[in-house]
Formats: C-alpha cells, structure tokens, sequence
C-alpha cells in the first residue's frame, strides 16, 4: 500500500518513530508521502528521512514542496521563486499540499487564492500533480483548476468528502481522490455513491496525525492505519482487499512517478 498523504515529520511522531516504522512495515506499506505545510517543512522532513532510512523498513519516504492555505496570514506574499526552486528539485514528488480553507479564518482569503494560483502554475510548469487542501471552499476550489487546467495539470484532492456531483466534476477536471480516515466514518456520505466513481482515481491516504479512522477517531493517526481505511473501501466498492490495494497502488505509482517496490 501507498499512504499519500501523511505529515510523518511533525513533532507528534518524535517520541515513537521506530515504532510507527514497523507498524507500517507490518500492514505493507512501501511509499509514504509527506506533504508541506511551510517553509520549514523542507528541512523537518530531510530530518525525518535520515532517520527513518535507519530502519531499514524498505518502506521508501518522498517530499512534497508547498505551503499550506492556513499558513497565510493578511498581508503576506507567495515568494515564488523560492517555492519554484524547492519544486524543482528531483527528489520533490509534488506541489502542496496548497488549496483553500475557508472554515479556520477568512482574513487571508485574498492571499490563499494568490498561493494556489502560483502553485497551480508551477505545477504546471514543474509537470508536477498538484496537492489539494480544501475546506468549504469546493466551488471556487474548482473552478480555479477549471481556469487553470489546460490538458497538463494533474493532482489530487486530498481528504476527499464531497459530494457526488462534486466528485465527478473533479474527476473531469483530472483530479484523483484521496479516501482517508473519515471514509471509515458512521455517517460519511461517500460510501453512498463510491462505487459510481472509477476505481482508477482513487488514492489510499491517512494525513497522519490528523483524521484517524474509526477504530481510533479523536486519536492520532498514523500510517498503518490505512490498512482501516483500505479495507473499508473494498468493503464498500465490494472487491477484494488486494484488487483494491493492488489499483490504488498502481494509481499512485502513475500520478507521482513513483518507482516500483
């Protein structure tokens, strides 16, 4: 399994990443990909990297290069030859996780769509899949990768909980969907129409420490927990585990440039 999604290098895993490591191992994971929150999350994650390569886990950590809606504040400016030059570089698998939030402040609003817009571009220009972050902001998180989507822009809305409709028009503008913990949820109504949508576009994700699956709801969540949220899919899509493993891999393996296990 791939768990793309997943903010491994923060504080909340310090004390126990030896054994988060193993339990990793255990469920099968062999990719983890950590997307950036700020400027500093470069430096926090080639920190993460070192020490997780001692291991030997055989489980392969990649970067992301990006800065997270909620780190606008008014006023601010995107430095987009600083971000351009951390995307650029080989070992950055994607651009984000960038998007819109609109639930936590609406101060910035004006500064979030000036970061996704460059985002978008240089994803675009980097040919890079693009990671998305989106909280009440769906229409106009669209219809900015509508403007901007020109047949190269490739990405993912990630932590997927939209609606069917809204699903599908992603689906159309070239995103994947990435299916988290809160698919694992009692009362999420993306279980309702999941088998309607291609299996080819859906990405197994845990955005670790947030968001755990049922079995661990309020605690902090970590990569082998997608095996919960994996079996819940194919529960719901009603195929086998390792068909549903063996596609979401390969739909991740495609999408990032990932090379194979």
């Amino acid at each position: 399994m791939i768990d793309t999604h997943c903010h491994l290098y923060l504080d909340d895993f310090k004390n126990d990443l030896s054994d988060v490591a193993l339990r990793a191992s255990k469920v099968g994971l062999t990719h983890i990909l950590m997307p950036a929150i700020s400027a500093e999350s470069s430096e926090q994650m080639d920190q993460c990297i070192e020490t997780w390569e001692a291991f030997n886990t055989g489980i392969v950590l990649h970067k992301m290069a990006g800065i997270h809606p909620c780190e606008w504040r008014p006023g601010d400016r995107v430095n987009r030859d600083d971000l351009l030059h951390k995307a650029s570089a080989p070992d950055i698998c994607a651009v984000g996780e960038t998007g819109l939030d609109a639930y936590w402040s609406t101060e910035a609003m004006a500064e979030q769509r000036e970061s996704l817009d460059a985002h978008l571009s240089m994803a675009k220009e980097l040919h890079k899949p693009i990671v998305l972050h989106n909280r009440e902001t769906t229409t106009e998180l669209l219809d900015r990768i509508e403007a901007h989507q020109d047949g190269s822009l490739t990405g993912v809305w990630h932590c997927f909980t939209g609606t069917e409709n809204e699903a599908r028009r992603a689906i159309d503008l070239g995103l994947h969907l990435g299916i988290g913990g809160v698919f694992t949820f009692k009362k999420t109504q993306t279980r309702e129409f999941i088998k309607s949508l291609p299996l080819e576009r859906l990405l197994l994700e845990t955005d670790a420490p947030y968001l755990a699956p049922a079995p661990f709801r309020g605690k902090r969540n970590e990569p082998s927990y997608v095996a919960y949220t994996a079996q819940a899919l194919a529960d719901a899509l009603e195929c086998s585990l390792s068909s549903l493993v063996d596609q979401t891999t390969t739909n991740a393996r495609k999408l990032f440039g990932l090379p194979p296990s």
